[in-house]
């Protein structure tokens, strides 16, 4: 008889502990986002927006500017030969068919040969802005956003915070932890997300940059190659 008591209370225990016991709980990454009440929703978009457009600026730059960084090794030995024997049309007709910032800078460069070298230089460097304009287009969006992804997270901070003191002003000084989740959470997520839109812009835009420079300083060699061979033809 015992024995059934001393389980009984055995039993009863272990279920006594059981409600007790603290029940892990876990948080998704899309209630973590929503648990910050509508400021911080409302920055939340925002900053998802400008990651949006931070992926596609990068993908869409990278793709054409490394597209503006291929181009046939033998096209200035090609052009060389072509402009040595007099065929200008020839070279004007292959820089056409070469979708590339040199072979436009060569064409311009081709069409004004007859005119003076320095009249040649200032129309190739002209036709180089363009280029350059060109490769860079939109890239600027990419440092802005770099800049204005952690400040618009600030912001949800300060939010968050003013939302926090509230409830504990509204609550006279009796506030339970819970009760500011909502601002805490607005003032943590926004935080985070907005230092990661920015990482991820700067990183981008830094690397278009020093891709964009690889290309330009392929335009200057082929462009002063260009123009060393007029030289020596006069």
């Amino acid at each position: 008889m015992s024995l059934l008591l001393q389980a009984d209370t055995l039993s009863v225990a272990k279920d006594a502990l059981a409600e007790v016991a603290p029940v892990e709980q876990t948080l998704s990454i899309w209630d973590l986002i929503t648990s910050g009440g509508l400021g911080g929703q409302i920055i939340m978009v925002a900053l998802f927006i400008m990651l949006f457009f931070a992926i596609y600026l990068y993908l869409e730059r990278l793709m054409a500017v490394t597209a503006a960084s291929k181009i046939d090794n033998n096209f200035m030995m090609q052009i060389k030969d072509h402009i040595s024997n007099g065929r200008l049309d020839a070279a004007k007709m292959l820089c056409a068919s070469t979708n590339s910032p040199v072979a436009r800078l060569i064409q311009k460069g081709i069409s004004r040969i007859g005119n003076r070298l320095e009249d040649i230089n200032t129309a190739i460097e002209n036709a180089g802005k363009l280029e350059v304009y060109k490769l860079e287009k939109n890239v600027s969006m990419l440092a802005t956003i770099s800049g204005a992804g952690p400040m618009t997270g600030f912001l949800g901070t300060v939010v968050g915070m003013i939302m926090a003191f509230h409830k504990m002003a509204s609550a006279g000084g009796q506030i339970e932890v819970g009760a500011l989740s909502e601002g805490i959470y607005t003032a943590m997520t926004t935080t985070v997300v907005g230092l990661i839109v920015g990482l991820i812009a700067y990183i981008g835009y830094n690397h278009l940059v020093v891709k964009t420079d690889k290309v330009v300083n392929l335009m200057e060699l082929n462009a002063v190659e260009f123009l060393d061979l007029l030289n020596e033809r006069n």
